[in-house]
């Protein structure tokens, strides 16, 4: 089940966390994995970790925020069977604390970089008759999340965006989904405690994992999973659907 074999997919933001679970996945199942990440060293190392386990995958580089370079891309590559658009970042800040200049980052990243993508994969779906597509929401998007303005924005957005595009290209044999994941541990978070809370890393961390109802973060390779799913074969009944993989934070956190 799920094999991916004879598929070609663009997984974004694969250098790392999510997207380089993702790769990592997709290439044990068969499928070349176009590595695109805007830093090289990370894609080359992820496409490294793919060969050394026996399978396909070449890195990308691009800015996912500026269509020149992703269109580029895309044009460089023979068949595009599935996109996952996990490329993304974060914000800490309400309404008041968010600058100007960190909003328009995190749309530009989040939002445009996503439409980016979609922009350049659906005509090589069409020209191929069908395609799979994959969205990064969050469980930002359904429920109020503290200090969280502008990433919560995003996310809602990508969410739109996934109905907007399942509903046009249904006739074109291309599925649209997104997922909303809660906290997952990937080097941002880590990054993140570093940063904010010295000498208080794994206090915050313990902290942060109990906000799940289940009790810890998601690893990369869970959302994985439920990625793979969806970009397969078994799932082709599905589209312009959200999936929360939360640890039952969105029913739950009462």
């Amino acid at each position: 089940m799920f094999s991916l074999k004879q598929k070609k997919a663009v997984v974004t933001g694969a250098g790392s966390g999510i997207g380089k679970a993702v790769a990592l996945l997709f290439a044990r199942q068969g499928a070349w994995v176009y590595v695109l990440d805007i830093n090289e060293a990370q894609a080359l190392e992820t496409v490294k970790e793919i060969e050394a386990a026996g399978h396909e995958g070449s890195a990308h580089v691009a800015d996912v925020s500026n269509q020149q370079q992703v269109l580029a891309l895309f044009a460089t590559l023979p068949r595009v069977d599935i996109l996952v658009n996990s490329a993304g970042i974060s914000h800490v800040g309400t309404v008041e604390t968010t600058a100007e200049a960190d909003f328009d980052r995190l749309y530009n990243v989040n939002v445009k970089g996503v439409y980016n993508c979609l922009y350049a994969a659906i005509p090589l779906m069409k020209k191929n008759k069908g395609g799979v597509i994959v969205n990064m929401s969050s469980v930002a998007a359904s429920v109020g999340l503290p200090d969280r303005f502008a990433y919560s924005m995003t996310k809602g957005a990508v969410a739109s965006m996934t109905l907007s595009v399942a509903k046009d290209y249904i006739g074109e044999n291309i599925r649209c989904n997104c997922i909303s994941p809660a906290r997952v541990h990937t080097p941002f978070v880590d990054g993140f405690l570093k940063k904010n809370y010295p000498g208080k890393e794994q206090e915050m961390f313990e902290k942060l994992s109990k906000t799940q109802p289940i009790g810890r973060m998601a690893t990369p390779d869970e959302i994985a999973g439920l990625i793979l799913y969806l970009s397969a074969d078994e799932s082709s009944f599905i589209t312009g659907s959200d999936y929360p993989i939360d640890g039952g934070f969105i029913k739950l956190n009462n």
